[in-house]
């Protein structure tokens, strides 16, 4: 069986180290190279000749939907799986119309991400569950009727900000959620930013008031 080969892409040395341990020890992959931002990311594609190129969104010198945008014309064979740890709208938009084959969050299970990566080979679009709602609410919704994006909290925000009322660590609320204690931090940014607060108190009090919390 030829082995897909998979071109990591992230500015996170320690990232890219992971990754490539997930895929290193799984039969049928091979990991041809890495980048460290959208530049880097064309030309080493251009080298390597990968068949699926996981790329972060938001880094340095050039960013991951630019990247896709000039892979798309310029090598069109290769499918890209995005792989970030956001999932707004002004996020997954842009990469899914820029020609990302799939779409995945960074706190997906190890198993998830290789079936995804297998999917987006075979040219079969995939997208974590969140941002599959999120498109069809946005499908769904009429635009006079659409919430602002800044009123929406994603599940695993409301997931995060039910264990924060309940008086959690993060350190908690990350063993309780399996995921990072940075992926939680990042979760309470996005929560602050929606809710218009700035820190963990106000975060809850605001959900509260809106309804989000009971």
């Amino acid at each position: 069986m030829t082995s897909i080969r998979l071109l990591i892409v992230d500015d996170h040395p320690i990232v890219r180290d992971g990754l490539r341990g997930v895929f290193d020890g799984e039969p049928g992959f091979e990991v041809v190279g890495e980048a460290g931002d959208g530049a880097q990311a064309l030309a080493r594609s251009a080298e390597s000749g990968p068949d699926v190129v996981l790329m972060d969104l938001r880094m340095p010198t050039m960013g991951g939907v630019d990247a896709i945008r000039r892979l798309r014309v310029e090598q069109p064979g290769v499918r890209v799986l995005v792989l970030t740890t956001y999932d707004t709208e002004s996020d997954v938009l842009p990469a899914i119309e820029a020609g990302a084959t799939g779409y995945l969050l960074k706190d997906a299970p190890r198993e998830d991400l290789i079936r995804a990566v297998r999917a987006a080979a075979a040219g079969q679009p995939v997208l974590a569950p969140t941002v599959a709602r999120r498109l069809m609410t946005r499908v769904q919704t009429p635009p006079a009727a659409a919430a602002p994006a800044t009123d929406v909290l994603t599940e695993r925000e409301l997931e995060v900000l039910r264990l924060v009322a309940a008086g959690t660590t993060n350190r908690e609320t990350a063993r309780s959620l399996f995921i990072s204690e940075a992926t939680v931090k990042t979760h309470l940014l996005h929560a602050y930013a929606k809710l218009g607060v700035r820190d963990r108190a106000a975060a809850v009090s605001e959900a509260y008031k809106r309804g989000l919390l009971t």
